[in-house]
């Protein structure tokens, strides 16, 4: 068992890293584009050391290492000294550049990730023999004893040589009994052992296809240099439209997101892979980073994709929006990212006292 300071170290470093180079890609472009930068914090809470640059810019690591901020000069609207180099002297459209490089960065940094862990570990790739990977509790094939490496020969008779083959007889025949021919491996190497198991998929409602809860075999297989950047942005898109389409499919039927995972849920999660070892630890961090740069794209005020909203309206209407205006729309988006980290957070803690996490 991992110990619990270990688990603490490990969440705080996978969170503490893509918050930092989240707010390393606001710094970054915020330089370019000629923004004066006050103040760049690793962590949070009382300084424990620091240094100023030449460029007259605060480089400071704090007591909590988690997390990190960026001080722009002029940013919040009542500390404007109306200079050129400050934040909200610039455009409309270069205040959107610096807010959108955040998220962006994010985007970099589980590019990178992903592509390194399928160049050096490879990537997970069904296998299309005809051979039993995970068994779903509830499903007929729990139910009929099927296990992990069985093998299936023959479906009513019928000859299997493929997954395909096997998948296709079952979508094609749901609620009909099935008589499987399945070979077993022996244990500590003695001979496999013949079985003839029967059952009958379980129809899905929406699609109306047969179902026995199995899935293949998974193959760990190298792609190569360029077939990391691939697998990488598949993993990219994956986990960018996935979480979307189950938001919307949420709201779609007024539904809670109970899958939806705050701080105890990430850490619950850093320790799983943990165990698993350094690539999954490395792959967990590419999705924590894809999530945050996702999350922060959302058109909520506070975040950057709600500052991007409302810098691009002032765009439109060819003027600033009020202070007032401002205020009340940071006002809502800070009450609604509350309401959803204390909605995570309740989640976390029902799947917890659940034994979800164990």
């Amino acid at each position: 068992m991992i110990p619990w300071i270990l688990q603490i170290v490990m969440t705080v470093f996978c969170l503490g890293l893509v918050v930092v180079i989240h707010e390393y890609g606001h710094l970054i472009v915020a330089i370019k584009l000629g923004v004066r930068v006050e103040r760049f914090t690793v962590g949070f809470g009382p300084e424990l050391f620091g240094w100023t640059s030449a460029g007259k810019i605060r480089y400071s690591v704090c007591v909590v290492p988690l997390g990190g901020m960026v001080k722009l000069a002029g940013e919040f609207l009542d500390e404007r000294d109306n200079k050129p180099d400050e934040f909200f002297a610039q455009p409309w459209y270069r205040r959107n550049l610096i807010a959108l490089a955040g998220p962006a960065m994010n985007y970099v940094l589980a590019f990178v990730l992903f592509a390194f862990v399928a160049g050096v570990w490879g990537v997970l790739q069904p296998s299309d023999q005809p051979v039993v990977g995970d068994v779903v509790p509830g499903y007929p094939a729990a139910q009929a004893k099927l296990v992990e490496n069985d093998r299936v020969q023959r479906i009513n008779g019928r000859p299997i040589a493929t997954w395909s083959e096997l998948a296709n007889f079952i979508h094609g025949h749901p609620d009909q009994k099935l008589t499987l021919d399945v070979l077993r491996p022996g244990v500590s190497g003695a001979a496999s052992v013949p079985l003839i198991l029967t059952l009958t998929p379980r129809r899905d409602p929406g699609q109306g296809i047969g179902l026995i809860g199995i899935m293949p075999k998974v193959d760990k297989v190298k792609p190569g240099f360029r077939g990391s950047f691939t697998a990488a942005y598949r993993d990219l898109e994956v986990w960018t439209l996935q979480p979307l389409r189950y938001l919307s499919s949420k709201v779609k039927h007024f539904e809670g997101p109970k899958e939806l995972s705050g701080p105890l849920g990430i850490a619950q999660m850093v320790n799983k892979a943990t165990k698993e070892g350094v690539s999954y630890v490395i792959y967990l961090i590419a999705i924590i980073s894809t999530g945050l740069g996702l999350f922060n794209l959302f058109p909520i005020p506070v975040l950057d994709g709600g500052h991007i909203l409302l810098y691009t309206i002032e765009g439109i209407i060819r003027r600033p929006l009020s202070r007032k205006a401002m205020q009340v729309a940071n006002a809502i988006g800070l009450s609604l990212v509350l309401t959803i980290f204390l909605y995570a957070s309740y989640q976390d803690v029902m799947r917890w006292r659940l034994g979800f996490w164990k």
